[in-house]
């Protein structure tokens, strides 16, 4: 599926957060900043917009950005070259619920929209786990569902209704956007993934909602 919509993907974020997640993605990366890591893992790293936020945020001398998607990641390539971060940014394929890293090896970790699409969600957060170093830390984004009277009702219907006309017209897969709001209805978000966090093992976890809850900001640390 996501190698089908990969040529749209990233006009579709575009236009469908009215330009916002660009600022999601900053406010991710800029959990890291009062400790960059040297070594970075973006998990599920799509075409590359995080990972390289990440470099543009936190000069770390080794940034890999890991997803299952050839296609996405052929489109992340493109960009990383452009940009010339080549020597910064390294892109592999690979499942995010069997990491081919040693334990220990990062001193972060993190994903944007992503870790709701694990088969296994208490897995792909376990290796993740694994893969940090102690006291590394994990921050993710994730989409999660407003609660604040009538936004809630609004956005609902604009994710179950209008996003899937807008998603099939632009990418001519209907189902991949019908997919993304089931995905996020069955997503557990807020403390109920805050509490999957601490199952996994990471400590001093927190939740910060963007744009009215529209997504959330995880983190912990090993």
């Amino acid at each position: 599926m996501f190698d089908g919509i990969a040529p749209y993907y990233d006009f579709l974020n575009g236009l469908l957060s009215a330009g916002i997640d660009t600022i999601w993605r900053r406010k991710t990366i800029a959990k890291f900043k009062s400790n960059p890591p040297s070594k970075l893992l973006d998990v599920a790293t799509g075409t590359a917009d995080l990972a390289i936020e990440a470099y543009k945020q936190l000069n770390s001398e080794e940034i890999i950005g890991l997803d299952i998607s050839h296609e996405m990641l052929e489109i992340g390539r493109k960009k990383v070259n452009k940009k010339s971060l080549n020597q910064n940014i390294s892109l592999v394929k690979g499942d995010s619920e069997n990491l081919e890293f040693s334990d220990g090896y990062f001193g972060g970790v993190t994903a944007a929209f992503g870790v709701r699409n694990f088969g296994n969600l208490e897995k792909g957060l376990s290796e993740m786990h694994r893969v940090l170093k102690p006291g590394g830390k994990i921050v993710i984004l994730e989409f999660s569902r407003p609660r604040l009277f009538p936004f809630k009702q609004l956005y609902n219907a604009y994710f179950k209704y209008i996003l899937p006309v807008i998603g099939k017209l632009t990418s001519k897969d209907p189902k991949a956007y019908a997919y993304l709001y089931e995905s996020v209805q069955a997503f557990p978000d807020y403390e109920d993934f805050d509490k999957v966090l601490k199952k996994i093992g990471f400590k001093d976890t927190e939740w910060t909602p963007l744009t009215l809850g529209i997504c959330t900001i995880y983190q912990g640390t090993k």
